[in-house]
């Protein structure tokens, strides 16, 4: 069932027509004139128009016009009772399907109207496949970029949302995060999801250059406008057009800059150096920073008008030691990645895992990408083992504050809760080694001498000699020796050693 559109201004034309479709099952709306037909097409579009060319108040022609600016897709078969070669010929200029002499054969007429719903037909067909042809590659473009950022966290999905988000619009994007976190692939990402994702994708290091520098690699310039400048070069920002430009590092631009970078976001006009005209560019703008650009204009040293105009949609990145559920997964990306450029097949062994999941990585993801590149390069066997591992990564001892521990809103006695938590850890280092101070010095990191300090500032010294005591009792039944001359126990030389230390720092 189509639905037509029948426009003449006699009665009895409209209603044989309206009974000659009706009985094909199709839906019929009827108008006496051509503005009548563009009311009833605003409120509900049709398939095919059926008009007649001359009539009062608006005519076919005109009517064909209005309908194809209105519904482009829209096919009009028109008739006449007056034969004009030049009637026609406008008509098909403007669009028009076909064209009928009235009288005409009910027949053929039918079949003008079919051929014009087939061609409606093969034509949303077409679209279909072009939409559905469209959403395939831009999800294998998605899958393609995003498979570089790697993580399953809840941090992580929010990110991938956010980027699927914004790459639909045209606005000014800040990212931020500290190194290392993937600012540069998240831009990337959203570049490539984006309609401009055939256009170039231009990066900058805003860090990386002096004033001078960074103002002609963005803006260009012009022959002869200073030292070296041989010929007239585009900069980066026309480089880009119709593309993406990423500004890293932005919070080190010079203040100077920082006025003209405004500029072009405000007018989106760059003037070349040594240039007296200004250049329209259509590029988009994702900027990024490790620093905190609030902060920075607090202290005067970025524009905040600068601040709101490239932090239209902030993103913000986290650092690897908050989505630690993450690290396996990167591992192993990292593992494959370069166990395919070097032709090799590792895997990782579980100790090795546990360091480095137990590892606060302050240079984030790409210290750890360096960590398993440097661990691939230097592993002989199929499994990377914890000697592979950089020292850091090995001795790293981290001691997490419990998540309850709050500072309660009367405040702390804060030296009299260290020195409580220095007595806890001395006792539980003497429990652990069974009073042994050499042992329990060296579980605190710290010479025997220092511990001892210790031992007399809390008070506990005492306590030493009685664990051991506790521990002898527990593991030797006591028992009358048949040696006159019974060895000497480690525990007991320990404890004289003790004796005579104090003697001697009595003395």
């Amino acid at each position: 069932m189509a639905r037509l559109l029948i426009v003449d201004d006699e009665l009895s034309m409209r209603q044989f027509l309206t009974h000659l479709f009706q009985r094909d099952g199709h839906a019929i709306r009827v108008a006496e004139n051509g503005r009548q037909a563009m009311a009833m097409l605003r409120e509900q579009p049709a398939d095919v128009i059926i008009s007649d060319v001359k009539m009062p108040d608006m005519g076919g022609i005109d009517l064909l016009r209005a309908a194809r600016e209105l519904q482009p897709e829209i096919e009009v078969i028109m008739m006449t009772a007056f034969a004009n070669e030049q009637t026609a010929h406008e008509a098909f200029l403007l669009g028009a399907f076909d064209f009928v002499h009235k009288p005409f054969d009910n027949n053929l007429l039918k079949e003008k109207v079919a051929r014009a719903l087939q061609k409606i037909s093969i034509v949303k067909e077409k679209q279909a496949l072009q939409v559905e042809n469209e959403a395939l590659i831009k999800g294998q473009r998605a899958r393609g970029q995003l498979r570089n950022i790697v993580g399953r966290s809840d941090r992580m999905q929010s990110v991938y949302q956010m980027i699927e988000t914004v790459a639909q619009v045209q606005s000014t994007v800040l990212i931020t995060g500290e190194s290392g976190t993937g600012k540069e692939l998240v831009a990337r990402a959203i570049h490539d999801l984006s309609p401009r994702a055939q256009k170039p994708f231009v990066s900058v290091n805003c860090g990386a250059f002096t004033e001078t520098l960074l103002e002609s690699e963005l803006f260009g310039y012009m022959k002869g406008s200073f030292t070296g400048a041989t010929a007239n070069r585009k900069g980066l920002f026309e480089a880009a057009e119709q593309g993406t430009i990423f500004l890293d590092e932005i919070g080190e631009m010079s203040a100077a800059m920082q006025v003209k970078l405004l500029r072009v976001l405000q007018e989106r006009k760059v003037r070349p150096v040594g240039a007296h005209e200004e250049t329209e560019v259509n590029t988009r703008v994702i900027a990024a920073t490790n620093r905190d650009l609030s902060a920075l204009v607090k202290q005067g040293t970025f524009r905040e008008d600068l601040f709101y105009r490239v932090s239209v949609i902030p993103m913000e990145l986290p650092p690897l030691r908050d989505r630690g559920e993450d690290i396996a997964e990167l591992a192993e990306h990292f593992i494959k990645k370069y166990c395919e450029q070097t032709g090799r097949a590792i895997s990782i062994s579980g100790p090795a895992m546990r360091l480095l999941e137990g590892y606060s990585w302050p240079g984030n993801v790409r210290e750890l990408e360096h960590t398993i590149e440097r661990a691939v390069a230097l592993e002989r066997t199929e499994m990377v083992q914890p000697e592979r591992l950089p020292e850091q990564v090995t001795n790293y001892s981290q001691t997490r504050i419990s998540s309850d521990l709050e500072l309660p809103p009367q405040g702390i006695n804060l030296t009299a809760h260290l020195d409580q938590l220095e007595k806890t850890y001395v006792l539980e280092a003497l429990r652990r080694t069974d009073g042994n101070q050499t042992n329990a010095a060296d579980l605190l990191k710290m010479s025997v001498r220092s511990l001892r300090h210790l031992l007399d500032k809390h008070g506990i010294r005492g306590l030493t000699a009685q664990m051991r005591d506790e521990r002898r009792h527990e593991t030797i039944p006591r028992r009358r020796s048949a040696d006159p001359y019974p060895r000497r126990r480690t525990e007991d030389f320990d404890e004289q050693t003790e004796q005579a230390a104090s003697a001697s720092e009595s003395s």
